[in-house]
């Protein structure tokens, strides 16, 4: 097969159709086969890009020398003009091959499986929707458990170049159907219909019009340098650290036990921003180099998998907040920050279905005031993933013929940690059990806000999926926000706090985000994008908020089971 040879849509997903791996890149196809299991981002990232246009992903998470290597896996060019995306195979696609004998046509999108069930519902939520843009009221359900129906209107709130608009509701619990999976799928669209009308269509040319201005934005940060590290800044960062690392061992040699453990956290909540840098590779750009100082960072000094973080990171970074496949925000039955769980997802992740069970209906509702105890102890939680994944088949096969090292080099930091950690200071210096366990909460409960902080900027923000045609910026901007912040309390944040910004460029070293945020927010007002910029307080209460909305939903939810067992109903329609 000529690589200038042009293959249109259906040769192409008949390609997929035999299994193989195909992605667009700038104006060619790419066949990855050879490369899926080598990938050092690991295979995920990829097969969540099949049969997509993926130039502003692979440009955004690679550098230039590596972007020369996709020549080798060219197999044609694509048509000109706009690629119409199609649903990767993992996201739920289905691939017919077309018969031989008969003549090559282009076929329609496929379809994600599940969008045959529930067929009617779904169609009528979309008349719903659509009729809500004329008539400026929100689709509201028929079906009510025993309730008056409560209207849900949308308050104007400005004009750009058409009307936008935002839902708001007399009370925080949604009226919805009886049967408990149409109520799912009327809160999801309810979710999807706010989404519709507050950003730009996701009609192809409006969002190649996004994407232009986008490229427009990536080429003038590389005119910038913005993605040369200022290294001065890191020995500044590296003062802090050893400061904080000195003061835990002075009040350790002075049995000062518990002031030790707190400045120990304080130090591995700081350093942890290192390894978050090392895993984009935004330090050296140098992958063995840039490696190496995350797993110095996080696996010997902080005890956490920095294969682990990436791998799952890779996946949260390309579909963010997208229920069955962002590991990030895969929580149940602790949280759940989308009516999407009610359904008993699956993980593509994980490969493991997250069962919307009592235990989910018991604690989700209570999410909102569990919220920050369990951060205080998420770090716990951390060294059991961190765990599993360096022991297991993901591990050993990651980037295979690239970092085959990294496993067991992660495998012999983590035990160091531990047996320094573990043992010689827990074990071996603390004189008590109460002194132990007192130094290990304390210890960990200190680094809180490093969780908080991850979450923050995704949680409050949407989790619907509008479809294959919406580009790579718009959803990342929809799917994330910014905490606003003085300059000179950038040290706390970490960086964390430009995340919106952080997901369009994620190889920009942080201590240049401030300045990139300038664009960003220029490049938003130019697309009519909403660009989320919160206080710190305010970020937690629309996360608290958002909690709370899902909560109702769950006990709106049980009110609809109770329904059905006392009336026998099977909610199958």
């Amino acid at each position: 097969m000529s690589r200038d040879n042009v293959l249109c849509p259906r040769a192409v997903q008949d390609l997929i159709a035999d299994g193989h791996i195909i992605v667009i890149y700038d104006e060619y196809v790419l066949k990855l086969d050879s490369w899926l299991e080598r990938h050092p981002g690991g295979s995920l990232a990829i097969l969540h890009m099949v049969g997509k246009d993926a130039t502003d992903e692979i440009n955004a998470y690679h550098k230039p020398p590596t972007l020369k290597t996709m020549k080798a896996f060219r197999i044609g060019r694509k048509p000109p003009g706009i690629w119409t995306n199609t649903t990767p195979p993992i996201r739920g696609g289905v691939y017919v091959k077309e018969p031989e004998e008969k003549p090559a046509v282009e076929s329609t999108i496929p379809t994600d499986v599940s969008d045959a069930e529930d067929s009617s519902v779904l169609e009528t939520s979309i008349s719903d929707i659509s009729e809500s843009r004329s008539t400026g009221t929100a689709p509201t359900s028929e079906d009510s458990c025993g309730e008056d129906p409560e209207e849900t209107t949308i308050e104007r709130m400005g004009e750009t170049d058409g009307e936008t608009f935002r839902f708001r509701s007399a009370k925080k619990i949604y009226v919805g159907k009886k049967d408990p999976l149409a109520f799912t799928t009327w809160a999801e669209k309810q979710d999807e219909a706010r989404d519709i009308l507050e950003y730009p269509s996701v009609d192809p040319a409006v969002q190649q019009d996004i994407v232009k201005k986008y490229r427009e934005l990536h080429e003038k940060v590389y005119e910038l340098n913005l993605y040369e590290c200022p290294y001065i800044e890191y020995g500044k960062e590296m003062c802090r650290y050893t400061t904080l690392f000195v003061a835990s061992m002075t009040a350790l040699y002075n049995q000062w036990y518990l002031t030790s453990a707190f400045f120990l956290g304080l130090f591995w909540h700081q350093i942890m921003f290192v390894a978050h840098d090392a895993g984009h590779r935004a330090i050296t750009g140098n992958f063995v180099i840039d490696s190496l100082i995350g797993m110095f960072v996080a696996d010997f000094c902080c005890g956490l998998s920095i294969g682990w973080w990436k791998s799952s990171h890779n996946v949260h970074h390309l579909i963010t907040n997208m229920p069955e496949h962002d590991p990030d925000i895969q929580n149940v039955p602790i949280f759940a920050t989308s009516p999407s769980f009610f359904r008993s997802l699956h993980s593509t992740y994980y490969d493991f279905t997250f069962i919307w069970d009592a235990a989910a209906n018991f604690l989700v509702p209570f999410q909102k005031y569990t919220y920050y105890p369990v951060m205080g102890i998420a770090r716990f939680n951390l060294y059991l993933l961190s765990w599993l994944h360096v022991l297991s088949s993901k591990a050993s096969s990651l980037g295979s013929s690239k970092a085959w090292w990294i496993r067991p080099a992660e495998i012999a930091m983590m035990s160091c940690y531990w047996y320094i950690f573990g043992y010689l200071l827990l074990w071996c210096t603390l004189p008590s059990w109460p002194v132990r366990i007192g130094f290990v909460l304390v210890s960990h409960i200190v680094t809180m806000p490093l969780h908080v902080q991850i979450t923050l900027s995704h949680w409050a923000m949407s989790t619907s999926d509008l479809g294959e045609s919406e580009s790579f910026p718009q959803r990342q901007l929809r799917t994330t926000m910014d905490v606003d912040c003085p300059a000179w309390l950038d040290f706390i944040h970490g960086g964390l706090q430009f995340q919106a910004v952080h997901h369009l460029f994620p190889r920009v070293p942080r201590h240049n985000l401030r300045k990139v945020q300038t664009l960003v927010k220029q490049f938003c007002a130019e697309t009519n994008i909403p660009y989320v910029l919160l206080s710190f307080e305010d970020g937690n209460k629309k996360v608290l908020n958002r909690l709370q909305e899902v909560g109702d939903q769950v006990e709106h939810l049980i009110n609809c089971q109770k329904y059905m067992a006392a009336t026998g109903e099977s909610g199958l329609h």
